[in-house]
């Protein structure tokens, strides 16, 4: 990725003072430091640091922070927002918005970026490989093998074949996208619902959750989370899906109407999921921790060094792209 040139805070002698000023609320666990680049062209406000209050130190900066840099669990909302009135970007390491109060950031003319599209193929990885891992019982089998139940009760179940399976991909967006491309290779068949019809995409639409569910063998779910897809995969949709579906979440836990899943997977009603995320993260429900038709990770699809790397890139080119006044890299859109 081309960068756009800063002068170092070195040269010229440069006070901190004058630098532009960014604002981290937390240390952002995803990078074992901060890029080089920004701490040499920007005065990095550290506000976990400071033995003042959170209120107290965001008063004490009001007017000379403009930028702020956020991990996906912290919460930005009017509060926060109001206590800020000279803050123009907020940039978060995330793909989903869903922490940040967006219509307040449009009232008050403040532009978001996001992680954009560098962590797409490793999602996509993760997805597939849970829908795998569900399909042919692979955690499952190794579990059997481990416990030393194979010498005493003989061969595993079978597992099924995954060519020729219809799957839904909920959410057509640039992770969605690998999803497909990957599944199209084990020669799935994939369909998709997404906020409107792709004119690109040769795959069918389907408008109604529900209709994709009755249509196919598994739903991958890739979309962001808002309030329209708020628990968007509920009771309806496991029935339409039926006995012999799988539901894999790459998206937001939210999207799924946990409890409700939680009971088909435990009664039969759904024939198995797997999960890289959760409605209350860190907390899982109990109940999937005895079942072999489930396959759980704790929210690492994104948690690759190599797209680590590319996120400190684009991070980079928006904070500076932002001060220079260039367009931003990656934006959150209005939708």
């Amino acid at each position: 990725m081309a960068r756009l040139q800063f002068r170092d805070a070195n040269e010229d002698d440069v006070p901190s003072e004058e630098l532009p000023h960014l604002l981290l609320i937390h240390p952002p666990s995803s990078f074992t430091r901060l890029p080089s680049e920004i701490c040499e062209k920007f005065r990095v406000l550290k506000a976990w640091e400071s033995p003042l209050s959170l209120d107290q130190f965001l008063i004490s900066h009001a007017r000379s922070i403009q930028a702020l840099l956020i991990r996906g669990f912290l919460m930005i909302n009017t509060d926060i927002l109001q206590q800020l009135p000279a803050l123009k970007l907020i940039i978060t390491i995330s793909v989903g918005v869903n922490h940040i109060d967006m219509a307040e950031c449009r009232r008050r003319g403040i532009s978001v970026t996001n992680a954009g599209s560098v962590y797409s193929e490793d999602v996509a990885d993760i997805a597939v490989g849970l829908y795998i891992d569900v399909l042919r019982k692979l955690s499952a089998a190794d579990r059997y093998v481990r416990q030393g139940l194979w010498s005493s009760k003989g061969n595993y179940p079978f597992g099924s074949k995954l060519g020729g399976k219809r799957v839904g991909i909920v959410g057509l967006g640039s992770i969605g996208l690998e999803v497909a491309k990957r599944l199209e290779a084990f020669g799935c068949i994939i369909s998709y619902n997404s906020r409107r019809e792709k004119p690109t995409s040769s795959y069918p639409f389907y408008s109604i959750i529900s209709e994709l569910a009755a249509n196919s063998d598994a739903l991958i779910i890739c979309c962001a989370l808002t309030e329209q897809t708020h628990h968007m995969i509920n009771k309806e949709v496991f029935a339409s899906l039926g006995r012999d579906g799988v539901i894999v979440n790459v998206g937001r836990g939210a999207i799924i109407d946990e409890k409700e899943l939680v009971k088909c997977l435990v009664s039969g009603k759904i024939r198995g999921a797997g999960f890289d995320v959760f409605e209350n993260e860190p907390q899982v429900p109990e109940e999937l921790f005895t079942l072999d038709n489930v396959v759980l990770s704790p929210h690492t699809a994104i948690f690759t060094p190599e797209s680590l790397q590319s996120v400190k890139e684009v991070l980079i080119a928006n904070v500076e792209a932002f001060f220079l006044n260039k367009p931003l890299v990656t934006p959150v859109m209005d939708e």
